[in-house]
């Protein structure tokens, strides 16, 4: 059986403004996961680079999670679009469930001054893998994180401002 190339997309909308939303569930979701989403994320860090397309990130879950860690490259970036595409290269069923795995996330901003998130992911299953029910629960991850930077971000107004 051949491998599969899937797909799914979900739209978040905040108040926050896009800039913000962007700088902090995006960019440096690194340093405020372990603090905003502990029960999920025991450690994150930049491992290679420094926020700049081919620089690497891993994330280190909790028992939350049914896999220990991931490490994403960064692909693209156009910060001052809102906008980024990253690689899972490591952990979170790299080799074992999921070839390839690559997330687009484009912030852009509203009119009433809120954002609108905008999340796709594509990835190519191993042969024979089925994740039916997988989407959901990735879905609501991105959603999660972005509703924990924007109650972050309300309750701090003057973080990443």
């Amino acid at each position: 059986m051949a491998s599969s190339s899937n797909s799914w997309t979900v739209e978040i909308t905040s108040p926050v403004a896009a800039p913000r939303l962007f700088r902090a569930a995006v960019m440096d979701w690194h340093t405020l996961a372990p603090k905003l989403a502990s029960h999920v994320v025991a450690s994150a860090h930049i491992v290679q680079g420094d926020a700049c397309v081919g620089s690497v990130r891993r994330f280190d879950f909790t028992s939350a999670m049914p896999f220990g860690f991931v490490k994403e490259r960064l692909e693209f970036l156009a910060a001052d679009k809102g906008e980024c595409r990253s690689t899972l290269i490591e952990g979170g069923g790299i080799g074992v469930a999921i070839e390839t795995a690559t997330s687009h996330i484009k912030v852009e901003p509203t009119a009433d001054g809120g954002s609108a998130v905008k999340v796709s992911s594509t990835y190519k299953l191993m042969p024979g893998v089925e994740v039916e029910g997988e989407i959901a629960k990735a879905k609501d991850s991105v959603t999660a994180i972005f509703k924990a930077a924007e109650a972050y971000l309300v309750a701090n107004p003057d973080a990443y401002s």
